[in-house]
């Protein structure tokens, strides 16, 4: 298959009464354009991959994974698979639209975006279960990361393909994906795209995501701020707690010195806790710095990224 213009990654899990519109509509919403078509099933127990192999066209492609590894790892399979020049990536739920898709690519060509992020400007779900956790979430995500998107949680984006594929995405980071590609120097901007009441199935998303979000949020700071230089969060730290640790043994020996018991205070224990502890984050940031270089220089990875490089013509003297 020759490389399209656009490759479009969409996970299904437990979709089945949904992949016969969702085909239909993505078809439809994409004639024109040179695009594939990639679904990644993500373990479902019902029968979504028989109605994928019903209806998919010689376009389209199907992952079949042997369990529920959850949305950032179907994602993450779909673009690894990818071939296109962009990429973008949707639910198959039918809440997002793909008519949005031509419209977000469009904006990424003509602009020269590296991503182009759908923003749900009419959201169909619960108030209560589904909007005001999500406010919270972009809210948190936008003032800790300093990445000013609007709508985190939405799926429907359109990527140039390096930048997807550099992203790295495991665990569940889908979240976040906007930060990811921001760490590797993207451009992006929002638009408002469409957004459908779910109609058939059920969603998989709910309140006891939060905590996983917030795990997740330090993760991200943590690379956002620490990830090429590690030693400065945990030597720091263990910097601070050594010299507090050191100070406060030194106040006891003096106090030991003109001839005071210092036995069983708090105090000590507390000494002796902040100099060990100390000298462990220390040891620790060293450690961070040793996997940091090994993850860079064994796999020959840079840590900077090129946008293009430019080269000037020689100029030809006047006679």
């Amino acid at each position: 298959m020759n490389k399209p213009l656009l490759s479009v990654v969409v996970t299904v899990y437990n979709e089945e009464e949904n992949i016969q519109p969702l085909l239909k509509a993505t078809y439809e919403a994409l004639e024109g354009i040179d695009y594939e078509l990639i679904l990644v099933e993500d373990g479902a127990t019902d029968g979504t991959v028989a109605e994928v192999k019903k209806y998919a066209n010689e376009r389209t492609k199907l992952i079949i994974f042997n369990k529920n590894y959850g949305q950032t790892t179907a994602l993450a399979a779909g673009i690894d698979m990818a071939i296109g020049t962009y990429i973008a990536t949707m639910d198959g739920d039918l809440q997002n639209d793909p008519t949005d898709i031509p419209t977000m690519l469009q904006k990424a060509m003509d602009e020269d975006w590296d991503v182009v992020a759908g923003r749900r400007a009419n959201r169909k779900d619960g108030f209560v279960l589904r909007k005001i956790p999500s406010k919270i979430a972009n809210w948190v995500i936008r003032n800790t990361t300093k990445v000013y998107l609007n709508d985190y949680g939405c799926t429907l984006r359109v990527y140039k393909a390096e930048i997807a594929q550099g992203m790295g995405l495991y665990g569940e980071l889908h979240r976040f994906i906007p930060v990811l590609a921001k760490e590797q120097g993207a451009r992006m901007t929002e638009m408002d795209v469409k957004h459908h009441p779910r109609i058939h199935g059920e969603s998989k998303y709910g309140l006891s995501r939060t905590f996983k979000v917030m795990a997740d949020l330090i993760l991200m700071l943590f690379f956002q701020k620490y990830f090429q230089r590690p030693i400065h969060l945990f030597g720091g730290i263990g910097l601070i707690a050594f010299l507090v640790g050191v100070v406060i043994n030194f106040y006891l020996l003096i106090l030991k010195l003109i001839g005071e018991d210092i036995w069983g205070r708090p105090i000590m224990i507390l000494g002796f806790i902040l100099v060990l502890g100390g000298i462990q984050f220390i040891t620790t940031g060293i450690i961070a710095e040793i996997i940091v270089r090994t993850y860079f220089e064994s796999q020959d990875k840079k840590t900077y990224t090129v946008r293009s490089v430019f080269e000037g013509k020689a100029v030809k003297s006047e006679v």
